[in-house]
């Protein structure tokens, strides 16, 4: 995790989910881009990449996830931004 990352920092994040999910979302993730991810044999994965205002923008993007019954597999913190 970066240095100095506390709740209210901006940062860069990647968000791995289980199944597809279509770019035509992205507005409504905060505007993070989405890619589809599939592997023969495996479940189909999405990943969602970019930044975020900070942890309660996090939240919101998580919540409208499940709200959609979407299983998140992963959330990583890329990149603190500065202030």
């Amino acid at each position: 995790i970066p240095n100095g990352l506390n709740i209210k920092s901006a940062a860069i994040y990647r968000i791995r989910i289980q199944g597809n999910l279509e770019q035509k979302w992205s507005d409504s993730l905060s505007g993070l881009q989405i890619t589809l991810n599939h592997q023969a044999g495996a479940a189909p994965e999405s990943l969602l990449v970019g930044k975020l205002a900070d942890q309660a923008a996090l939240s919101g993007v998580l919540n409208t996830l499940y709200d959609m019954n979407f299983p998140v597999l992963s959330v990583e913190c890329l990149e603190k931004l500065e202030e």
